[in-house]
């Protein structure tokens, strides 16, 4: 076998200033300005007539779902715009007419792509057919399809156990896809199915699954209309959810009111201008959030055991503030949770939270006569040493206040990724259901394994310590997502093979294993014909409905494969004999629904009741039903504060995006509702934490985190002073990753602790080091 050869590669890219300009953060979001920005980008990568013919499909019936976030459709759609910007953003950098194809990977070398950044990566365009790198090769070169899954089965059949593989799934992937490539794991030997669900709402899973009975949440599109208060805690819907704003816009005209629990005020909570409306292009907008609670980062258990005990106190009055029938009847764990309030200290917990008395005051009369709360979050509750307590804290709110299973009530935590919720449903999990591998034997009539597998924290760890030989990604850029930048490259380029089933040239394909090949594959909104037959896929929303998606445009390049052609492919390469037919799943999807309808819980005849506005699976707490729970009651929980013991030099960091990125996908380098335009290296800090450490507004510094006695180093930063609490730092992901130590991460959830890191910032002398 050929000696590896040194590529050269760099794991962070270039780490260079882009000519930041300032302005004051737009305090409008969407409006007029957001309708501009969706066009511009749409035009310059798609061309007029492919963007127009593209977004007036996405969010439709008869069209393909948006390849961003999961927020549902309404029942009634606009026949004209059903998405935001960041959709439209999403959609044409997915369908873009740029290509990265052979003679890009002729050209350069792989160290020489990774000293760019990751916007230029991604600007190079779409994949467009399969490549190897070997293992004494600088350069990607073409492979077939036949060749590539040949070598993939050869590496697998050469490892010691099923066990030294891993399957890691991105959350756009579709049902069957996802679906396919759990079967294949499985039917390979192993239970390593981590999925991007890990690194961000995993916490949110473990804490409804506790209280609740199942992990996900509870309300649908409509509860938020009817809403009373609508509590939005660590989530930014105005970048990373923007058709949100439209339902709380409703909820608001209903007299329904917001209260925003965040470190920053974050413009779509601020003021909201409905592009499909005309009072929001010529208008004025809607105030979003009644209230804002800039609360400390990782301070929200104190914040919601004040607000807790505050209202508990009024009941005492009048016992009308909680719903005590609802208590006796569908809870267990009330004195204990009213013994642990008691023992708090109302003036401590003021100063841990940050906030101020009146303002939680004001929080606590929008409450006290409330029947109707929703509670939304997303990764500024779940990224934290205690994300599992933090959500268990909000839930506790809903118990105690009867505020589930009605209409304009319940848990609302809001997905990222378009279709993580229905991977995770369709068995993408490293966790073992026996009921699910029953049903395994009875209609897949393989036997599947029953040892636990890697989450991603454990698959890294297991990487770097070489117990794992060949990881697989379908979908992402897993280096770029996942926490310690570092420590994740080492561990990726320890295996022998990494796979890559991906649309868009990113990071992850330039740190690799010694031999790594790129499967590239159809988008979201393109056709996927099987001969003259036009196929379908089906996707599951945040709020748990299923519906189908029909890609319109003809794809980029005509070698590109679906990925569950690409995957039932390879099972077929690999498989000598099997009980499956993997070149009919291949081709059928209407076959592999039908396997999901028997193996999958709650699916059923998905192919028919996909159709139109899809269907809804179970959901045991609309109905009240806690029968899976201790003495079949959801559990109200006592939940320990916080505790980070920091330095005196030491500042809290939390990691957010910019308003030009979807995850770790970079659109552009401007942040217009921050007011930072044309750069990503920069650190929000409130403007006495800058006097204290003797800083000046666009000072150039590094950022250290120490942990375990590791120093982790994030290089050159723009100091930016902002409305943020003191104490508190923010700074843009990916670049800000590195700091985040691989092992420390949620209990029970094992998501790391990206919203809650201790920093140092210390001033650059040397500009050009």
């Amino acid at each position: 076998m050929s000696k590896p050869v040194n590529r050269g590669v760099s794991i962070t890219g270039i780490e260079e200033f882009t000519n930041i300009k300032l302005g004051d953060p737009v305090r409008d979001a969407a409006g007029m300005l957001g309708v501009k920005e969706a066009l511009k980008h749409g035009f310059k990568e798609m061309g007029v007539l492919r963007s127009m013919g593209a977004l007036l499909k996405m969010n439709q019936k008869d069209g393909f779902d948006c390849p961003s976030c999961a927020w549902p459709d309404p029942e009634n759609r606009s026949p004209v715009a059903e998405y935001c910007e960041n959709g439209a953003k999403a959609l044409a950098d997915e369908a873009t007419l740029a290509k990265a194809d052979t003679n890009l990977f002729k050209k350069w070398s792989v160290g020489e792509l990774s000293q760019l950044s990751d916007y230029e990566l991604n600007k190079f365009g779409r994949l467009t057919e399969p490549m190897v790198l070997k293992p004494d090769s600088t350069h990607y070169e073409p492979i077939t399809w036949e060749e590539a899954y040949q070598l993939i089965a050869t590496h697998l059949k050469e490892l010691h156990s099923p066990d030294e593989a891993i399957f890691y799934t991105s959350g756009r992937s579709s049902n069957e896809a996802a679906f396919l490539y759990g079967t294949f794991a499985r039917a390979f030997g192993t239970n390593n199915l981590p999925d991007c669900s890990n690194m961000c709402h995993e916490s949110s899973g473990v804490a409804l699954g506790e209280t609740l009975g199942i992990g996900k949440g509870s309300t649908v599109l409509e509860d938020l209309y009817e809403a009373e208060v609508i509590l939005i805690a660590g989530q930014n819907p105005g970048t990373n959810h923007p058709r949100m704003m439209s339902a709380l816009e409703k909820c608001k005209n209903n007299g329904g009111k917001v209260i925003s629990i965040n470190p920053l005020e974050e413009s779509g909570l601020v003021n909201f201008k409905n592009p499909q409306h005309l009072s929001g292009t010529i208008g004025s907008g809607v105030q979003m959030a009644d209230l804002h609670l800039p609360v400390q980062i990782n301070q929200d258990i104190p914040l919601m055991k004040l607000i807790l005990k505050k209202l508990a106190v009024l009941d005492g009055i009048d016992h009308l503030v909680f719903d005590h029938a609802f208590i006796e009847k569908y809870t267990l764990g009330y004195k204990a949770l009213m013994l642990d309030l008691d023992q708090y200290d109302e003036q401590d917990l003021l100063n841990r939270c940050g906030v101020s008395e009146a303002s939680i005051n004001k929080a606590v009369a929008m409450l006290r006569n409330a029947k109707k709360i929703i509670v939304c979050w997303a990764m500024g509750l779940t990224q934290h040493k205690n994300g599992v307590e933090n959500i268990r804290e909000f839930v506790n709110l809903l118990l105690l206040k009867g505020a589930l299973g009605k209409p304009g009530a319940g848990t609302c935590p809001v997905r990222g990724h378009s279709n993580v919720q229905g991977d995770r449903s369709v068995g993408i999990q490293h966790f073992v259901d026996e009921a699910m591998n029953e049903r395994i034997r009875k209609h897949m009539a393989f036997e599947p394994p029953t040892e636990k597998g890697w989450d991603v924290v454990e698959s890294i760890q297991a990487m770097h310590e070489g117990k794992a030989k060949a990881f697989f990604c379908l979908g992402g850029n897993f280096l770029m997502a996942a926490s310690d930048t570092k420590y994740t490259a080492e561990a990726i380029e320890q295996c022998d093979l990494t796979v890559q089933i991906s649309t868009k040239l990113n990071r992850s394909h330039l740190v690799t294993g010694k031999t790594a090949l790129i499967l590239p594959t159809l988008g979201r909104s393109e056709k996927d014909m099987n001969g003259d037959t036009k196929r379908y896929f089906t996707v599951e929303n945040s709020m748990g409905k299923v519906s189908q998606s029909k890609g319109v445009l003809k794809p980029v390049a005509g070698n590109l494969r679906s990925e569950p052609q690409i995957i039932a492919e390879l099972a077929d390469a690999y498989f000598d004999s099997h009980p499956l037919d993997w070149k009919r799943l291949s081709q059928d999807y209407d076959l592999i629904r039908e396997y999901i309808d028997k193996v999958a819980k709650g699916f059923e005849e998905t192919s028919k009741r996909s159709e139109g506005h899809g269907y809804y699976l179970p959901n045991n707490v609309r109905n009240l039903d806690f029968s899976m729970l201790p003495e079949g009651k959801a559990q109200l929980t006592v939940n320990k504060l916080p505790e980070h013991q920091l330095d005196n030099d030491e500042l809290m960091l939390m990691t957010i995006r910019s308003h030009d990125q979807f995850n770790t996908t970079i659109y552009g380098l401007d942040d217009r509702y921050r007011g930072v335009y044309n750069e990503r290296r920069v650190v929000f800090i409130n403007k006495e934490d800058m006097k204290a450490q003797g800083l000046q507004k666009l000072d150039v510094v590094d950022l250290t985190s120490s942990y375990d006695g590791v120093v982790r180093t994030a290089h050159k930063f723009l100091v930016i002073p902002y409305e943020i609490p003191k104490g508190n730092v923010a700074a843009y992901f990916p670049e800000t990753n590195v700091l985040v130590p691989y092992n420390h991460y949620a209990d029970r959830s094992n998501t790391p602790i990206s919203k809650s890191v201790k920093v140092r910032i210390v001033k650059r002398i040397d500009l050009s080091n």
